[in-house]
């Protein structure tokens, strides 16, 4: 059972940022163990981002206890590190429904609360949103501040250092470097330490000020001392430090600051406040602090599930099989943007390292370099979560497809992400890349056919080719219907019947929702409807499949198209494109069930599938609905 709020005394009275700035140090460091029990109790519960969290209480303590949130503007990069923040602006009692459709999300957004100025769910996109706030209250003269927390994995993707490039040294802006694993400023022995500390106390920068105050007033030398002083303060640092990327772009760089230390982060926070000038304000944090498990495996409790299904995951078994492929093939060599261990390489990773390439938080990077990869010989597979392929498009259009060089695209977490929400739903992979000539896309329904789809990607060598699945283990349903003779080979268009005279409604689908599709039937079949499901585990090209679609399709009755992606140019409307083409009457019996809104998400407690009108339910509605 979980602890009642009696046992959270102080964190139980936080109702708003302001209630902040009346507690003591000592009450302070009794709400951020409080916050820390909270935090591992509702996140172990219900899954979430638990390590990142657990690293930021007290920077987040300091943040609100300095500025005035929501007038200045806090904004997490990623987001998924916010839950302290939510925590103190109004939002603890809805932990009970920590990512459940409709309930409160993992990341900020700004439906939420006036709290979350900025949306997100991928990286590095928290420096260029609070540039575009800063420029803007520059150009209406507003006072406010607007912070940028960004942890330094963040700092392995393009886009903080385009932003970096772009910041102006008089804007209301702080960019908040959260180092928690890699060490970014060389800070060693102990004159370098004890700078660090002197540079964190309110007296350095008071000395600093006075001191510049006295030389400039000094008749004709002061000026140029105060100039050689600040030279001579520059190279010492550099001497200590190594030369600092942020001074050289022109940012005033404070730090490093432990960041565990509420007192120095508050002085530093409010000298970065005063200065009124863009600041790159460096913190070190420990992922995982306050909870043992969490600082001794951080990676194990980046993100944490509830409650594991039984049975092995598509990444798990694609891990298992790409490994097999390596040993067999000396070219073949993978491609990941910082998640070796979500898409299941974590082996493959220490048994080929010198063929495994993490290229960080950098999706366009990684497609450009595959593309060099490919070029120069090798077979590279690029292994990304479907949602962060979405910020390669460019990539794989210009770099990979135009160029029809044999790169392949692994895509984990296809489908909706129920606890994560839109900015995480692999539900776009299908449109975009069907925009590519000749590009097939692989979708297997099971774990056999994951196999058989590996090695048609391994043969297809005249451009790039597709493979999608989802975060979750094979349906025996679907295995039964499907492949009760074992015969993965012939995976590309199935259906569950052999003669179109028997059914009086089709369900045509691909992926995940062929459970759906199973639901559906068993569903009707008891009202008396008989059902047929067509399953298709390689979607293009959409004219070739269509050929087999036909082939199997009733010459009468309904024809559902169920699809766990977009609608706007997903499989459905393409196959209806098709399928007019050449059965001009299919147009009054064919209707497609797709994602419509995909940026909506629930308000309350809500069904993912039943919210799309994708859900078993849904698809029974709409076959009896045609039918009548």
């Amino acid at each position: 059972m979980g602890r009642c709020m009696q046992d959270y005394p102080l964190l139980s009275t936080i109702h708003a940022p302001a209630d902040l700035k009346k507690l003591t140090q000592d009450e302070l460091t009794q709400l951020a163990e409080e916050i820390r029990h909270f935090l591992v109790e509702h996140v172990n519960r219900q899954g979430g981002h638990l390590a990142s969290n657990l690293g930021v209480v007290e920077l987040t303590l300091a943040l609100h206890r300095v500025f005035d949130s929501p007038h200045d503007r806090i904004i997490w990069d990623v987001g998924h590190q916010s839950y302290v923040h939510k925590m103190l602006t109004g939002r603890l009692k809805e932990f009970a429904h920590l990512r459940e459709p409709g309930g409160l999300s993992g990341f900020t957004r700004t439906d939420e609360s006036e709290h979350d100025p900025f949306g997100a769910g991928h990286s590095s996109t928290a420096l260029s949103a609070a540039l575009g706030f800063a420029a803007a209250d520059a150009l209406k003269g507003e006072d406010r501040t607007t912070i940028a927390v960004i942890g330094d994995g963040s700092f392995s993707g393009g886009m903080v250092h385009e932003a970096l490039n772009n910041c102006s040294k008089n804007m209301r802006l702080i960019a908040i470097l959260n180092e928690n694993e890699m060490s970014i400023a060389h800070t060693t022995g102990a004159f370098a330490k004890y700078i660090s500390k002197m540079r964190s106390t309110s007296s350095y920068y008071r000395i600093k000020r006075r001191t510049a105050k006295v030389l400039m007033h000094i008749p004709l030398l002061g000026k140029p001392l105060h100039g050689l002083l600040l030279r001579l303060k520059i190279a010492l640092k550099h001497h200590i430090y190594g030369s600092n990327y942020y001074e050289d772009l022109g940012l005033f760089y404070m730090g490093p600051i432990d960041g565990h230390d509420t007192e120095a982060l508050e002085r530093a926070l409010r000298e970065a406040k005063r200065r009124k000038v863009s600041v790159l304000l460096h913190v070190k944090t420990k992922k995982g602090k306050g909870y043992a498990p969490a600082e001794e495996h951080p990676e194990a409790y980046h993100s944490v599930y509830p409650h594991k299904a039984e049975g092995q995951r598509f990444h798990e078994v694609f891990g298992r099989l790409f490994e097999d492929m390596a040993k067999e093939d000396p070219a073949v060599c993978a491609v990941v943007a910082a998640m070796g261990e979500g898409t299941g390489l974590d082996q493959y990773s220490k048994h080929f390292p010198e063929r495994f390439f993490d290229v960080g938080i950098a999706e366009e990077h990684a497609v450009t370099f595959a593309a060099g990869l490919a070029k120069a010989g090798m077979k590279p597979y690029v292994v990304i979560y479907s949602t962060f392929f979405q910020r390669a498009y460019d990539q794989i259009l210009h770099d990979v497809a135009m160029q029809n060089l044999p790169v392949r695209f692994v895509m984990d977490r296809a489908g909706l992400a129920v606890g994560d929400g839109p900015t995480h739903h692999g539900i776009f992979d299908v449109s975009f890349l069907s925009q590519c000539p000749d590009l097939p896309i692989f979708a297997p329904a099971t774990m056999g056919s994951l196999a058989v789809a590996l090695g048609k990607m391994a043969k297809h060598d005249s451009g790039p080719s597709a493979l999608r699945y989802p975060n979750a283990t094979t349906s025996s349903l679907v295995e039964s219907a499907f492949y009760a003779d074992g015969d993965y080979q012939s995976m590309g268009v199935k259906a569950d019947f052999v003669s179109t005279d028997q059914v009086a409604a089709v369900i045509v689908t691909y992926g995940q929702s062929a459970k759906t599709a199973l639901d559906a039937k068993a569903s009707l079949g008891e009202k008396g409807v008989s059902v047929g499901v067509i399953l298709i585990e390689q979607l293009t090209p959409y004219r070739d499949i269509t050929q087999k679609l036909i082939s199997l399709l009733p010459s009468e009755g309904p024809v559902v198209f169920l699809e766990e992606g977009a609608y706007q140019g997903g499989a459905g409307m393409h196959f209806e494109a098709e399928l007019l083409r050449q059965m001009p009457k299919m147009a009054e019996r064919y209707s497609i069930l797709a994602i419509e809104k995909p940026f909506d998400s629930p308000k309350t407690p809500q069904n993912l599938y039943e919210f799309h009108h994708i859900s078993s339910k849904d698809v029974e509605n709409c076959v009896l609905a045609l039918l009548h």
